[in-house]
């Protein structure tokens, strides 16, 4: 008996989101069924502690096509993003977020324009219906991300977007432990085009990204992807070289050839102090570096399947 393969996959990580469900998954049916009836939906429960996993093997036993994996424990979004795109089969993918910023009725324009030959197109939502201050900490972030990691990262695309399968394919043989997975995309290099959305106000409840967990998610995926911050601080280690020995220089031709004292040995002391926190956070960001190597050769795997619903097939767990 021949498997069908789905036209479209869509991968949801899952956080938090039982009184949402219901409603993504009627969205996302009436979204798809325009496209094609052949299609999956992966929804990966990031162990959030409330319903969401009851609500999922629900839907999943009400529709064969509703795929459920639940994690061991919290791994995080883009862990979520990653199970999903492991288990996912169809021709095309999409991913979203499980809140209903996204919308899914803008997934047949997706699937529409990547048509045209584009093997990822990326939702750009334009006026986004968030807080003022999570606007202002997401665009912080993604310059930040942007200058140092050396990637021009579009923010306002965020990881609502389709791919093709070639892009699931290659974003699956990529198995670092810090993921980030707009920027794995975007490393890959694929025709990529975007087109606008509407961006809705979140359903329920409020956004787990707070500043820290963006500052803390730049820092990561900043290691990551660059060796910027290295560059730097060597850069400025030898701008304050030659800076400390162009002033050195001018106060002993002083001393020599106008007889004058050497003065400051409050400034001395200060600039002691000042030297030795920066050869601290210098040395600092080498362990940052050294840890992160650290991780990596543990060859540990990205996530871990708890549970998972029965028409879920065979685990991979990477």
């Amino acid at each position: 008996m021949s498997v069908t393969v789905p036209v479209i996959s869509v991968v949801i990580p899952v956080y938090k989101a039982e009184k949402m469900l219901d409603e993504l998954y009627q969205r996302l049916r009436t979204a798809l069924e325009t496209i094609s009836p052949h299609f999956e939906i992966i929804l990966v429960e990031d162990c959030g502690g409330d319903r969401s996993w009851s609500v999922i093997e629900r839907l999943a036993q009400a529709d064969s096509r509703v795929i459920g994996l639940q994690f061991s424990r919290n791994f995080g979004q883009h862990y979520g993003i990653t199970a999903g795109l492991d288990h996912c089969r169809g021709e095309w993918a999409v991913v979203m977020d499980c809140d209903l910023q996204d919308q899914p009725e803008e997934i047949p324009q997706l699937y529409a324009k990547a048509q045209e030959g584009y093997d990822v197109v990326l939702a750009l939502r334009g006026a986004r219906q968030d807080p003022l201050l999570k606007r202002f900490t997401s665009w912080l972030f993604y310059r930040l991300f942007s200058y140092l990691a050396d990637i021009d990262f579009d923010g306002d695309s965020g990881n609502f977007r389709i791919m093709s399968r070639q892009v699931v394919r290659n974003f699956n043989r990529m198995r670092e432990q810090l993921r980030f997975f707009g920027g794995h995309v975007q490393w890959m290099g694929f025709p990529t085009t975007g087109i606008q959305v509407r961006h809705d106000e979140r359903l329920e409840g409020q956004s787990t990204y707070t500043f820290a967990k963006l500052w803390k998610l730049a820092a990561d995926t900043i290691i990551a992807y660059s060796d910027k911050p290295l560059r730097m601080a060597a850069r400025l280690g030898l701008s304050m070289a030659a800076v400390s020995f162009g002033f050195g220089s001018f106060i002993l031709g002083r001393s020599l050839l106008h007889s004058s004292p050497i003065p400051g040995w409050a400034s001395l002391i200060v600039s002691l102090y000042f030297i030795g926190g920066l050869i601290i956070g210098i040395l600092g960001i080498l362990g940052v570096y050294l840890g992160k190597t650290f991780d990596e050769s543990k060859k540990r795997p990205l996530y871990i399947v708890r549970r998972a619903t029965a028409n879920a097939g065979q685990l991979h767990e990477h």
